[in-house]
């Protein structure tokens, strides 16, 4: 048995129009959307009474998806929307981009903001975290050279 390939992360959020928004400014390329309900995805899920909305995104090369989910139904107390990056467990999405600057120039119109800086790392690339919505870390990363 070995793994064939990565199919997608998944990331609950509560905005799902936002976070597709975001995603898609991004650079991420819409695959469909839906919802699901029943008892085929309860029992996958391990949770009762489950509406659930979702879009799938993927990068513009083919190789990345990403699955956003909002949960109609059963309803959850939040997460840490602001956990630092240090915290247990999923923290980032990483995308590899041909102008970090005009990316993060083009996010902060936006609204969106920095989590720390953008980083030159030695000879190699350009790096920074943008919080996305709901508090999701995003990694940008420009080769350089």
């Amino acid at each position: 048995m070995a793994i064939q390939r990565m199919e997608h992360v998944g990331i609950v959020v509560d905005d799902l129009e936002a976070a597709v928004e975001f995603f898609v400014e991004l650079g991420l390329e819409p695959r469909g959307s839906g919802q699901v309900e029943g008892p085929w995805v309860e029992r996958i899920v391990a949770l009762e009474e489950v509406k659930v909305e979702f879009a799938m995104l993927r990068a513009p090369d083919g190789q990345g998806e990403i699955e956003l989910v909002k949960f109609h139904s059963p309803v959850t107390e939040d997460g840490a929307p602001h956990a630092p990056a240090n915290t247990r467990g999923l923290r980032h999405l990483a995308f590899l981009v041909d102008d970090v600057h005009a990316v993060v120039a083009a996010l902060e119109a936006r609204g969106t903001e920095l989590v720390g800086e953008l980083v030159r790392y030695e000879d190699s690339y350009w790096l920074c975290y943008v919080r996305g919505p709901e508090g999701i870390i995003v990694e940008l990363a420009e080769k350089i050279g």
